[in-house]
């Protein structure tokens, strides 16, 4: 995965963004164990501590366990990984109906415009 990181925000929050969208994307499976702290954070290139901190928001959310002394792994609650996608998905979608908005798009022609780009 790419991690390039804004300065805008917080790097353990844009982590978080990203090991979510990996795990409701399938990317990461569910139940697979994932590498250590240390191996994930010199793939991304950051502190430990900051890639600690956004494994235990994961975890908070229910996306991450820990199994003590076998390390971490990505929950197997297919409700859980489809809710989180749905939500994922209506930000999304509303992003897009906003940024239309403000071009002065309708949502019924946005709506047009992407059934004209799926027809492709």
């Amino acid at each position: 995965m790419d991690y390039n990181f804004d300065n805008e925000r917080p790097i353990y929050v844009q982590l978080v963004e990203k090991l979510r969208v990996q795990i409701v994307s399938g990317s990461l499976k569910q139940g697979q164990k994932i590498p250590s702290v240390r191996e994930l954070a010199l793939t991304a290139r950051v502190n430990p501590n900051t890639m600690q901190k956004a494994l235990a928001e994961l975890e908070i959310e229910g996306l991450v366990y820990t199994e003590r002394t076998n390390g971490k792994y990505i929950t197997q609650n297919k409700q859980l990984i489809e809710k989180v996608k749905k939500q994922l998905a209506q930000e999304k979608i509303k992003n897009y109906l906003e940024d239309m908005k403000s071009i002065g798009i309708s949502y019924e022609e946005a709506a047009k415009y992407l059934q004209e780009l799926q027809d492709k």
